[in-house]
């Protein structure tokens, strides 16, 4: 294994881990590890790649929600459908944006992650809830904004679905999780192919970062079950280092961005 494939094979391994063990947050930390650990040169390169790897990540670990039928299906496919239209057109737009600039309000996300995971509760919620009209409404017009989000920053957006879907829908915290993998997966998919057409992807580094991301979801999602008391603290502890790694991606992008 080459160098490069094996920082590209930690990388993911540290962001399936964070995945498996919070349950959502980490792939916030994809593009940073993708341009300053792996070493890709090129922002639109990075957001690319990172959103394939998101997708493949996401849809692996929708099956044992499904299989377990964590997963409400209507809302999650209204949500998808609208969400793939935003993400689309997110990740046309983001293509047009200069790459330190991107980079730049990137990290001004990962604050804003930061701090949702901060304020992070868990919520009740009806884990019989049937979609309808009103319903269907609410999760269309919920997608489309926060598929724009993930589109124009390649990030899966589950700190954003899993809100939005139970303020659309009212079902309960599990389903919702279940639910926003279909959407990450959907979201991380569309951003990919977009700028796969354009031949912004990495396919040999997405496909050693997903592996690693396998590994270490599995290692992530076992640790999970022994510390899920300390859920609370460990989500605070990863924010810090999402507020630290956000502020290293906003020196270093606006240091180009002065130049």
């Amino acid at each position: 294994m080459a160098p490069g494939d094996a920082l590209a094979f930690v990388s993911g391994s540290l962001v399936g881990f964070a995945l498996g063990l919070l349950g959502g947050g980490g792939s916030i930390l994809a593009v940073p590890l993708l341009i300053y650990v792996v070493g890709l040169k090129n922002t639109h390169v990075a957001i690319g790649t990172s959103a394939l790897a998101v997708s493949a990540n996401a849809f692996a670990n929708l099956i044992p929600h499904a299989r377990a039928g964590n997963v409400k299906w209507p809302c999650a496919g209204v949500f998808a459908v609208a969400g793939v239209a935003g993400a689309a057109a997110g990740a046309l737009l983001a293509r047009q944006v200069d790459g330190q600039h991107l980079l730049f309000l990137f990290g001004l996300v990962m604050l804003a992650v930061a701090a949702a995971m901060f304020g992070r509760r868990a919520a009740d919620g009806d884990p019989l809830v049937r979609i309808d009209a009103t319903i269907a409404v609410r999760l269309i017009g919920a997608g489309l904004v926060v598929g724009l989000l993930s589109g124009f920053f390649g990030i899966g957006g589950g700190f954003l679905i899993v809100p939005a879907i139970m303020l659309g829908s009212g079902m309960a915290t599990l389903n919702a999780i279940g639910s926003s993998l279909v959407s990450v997966g959907a979201f991380g998919l569309t951003t990919a192919i977009t700028y796969a057409l354009a031949g912004l992807v990495d396919w040999r580094v997405a496909g050693v970062f997903v592996l690693g991301g396998i590994v270490g979801g599995l290692l992530g999602v076992q640790l999970s079950a022994r510390l899920s008391q300390q859920r609370g603290a460990l989500s605070r502890t990863f924010a810090v280092v999402v507020v630290f790694v956000a502020v290293f991606v906003l020196w270093k992008s606006s240091q180009g961005i002065v130049r």
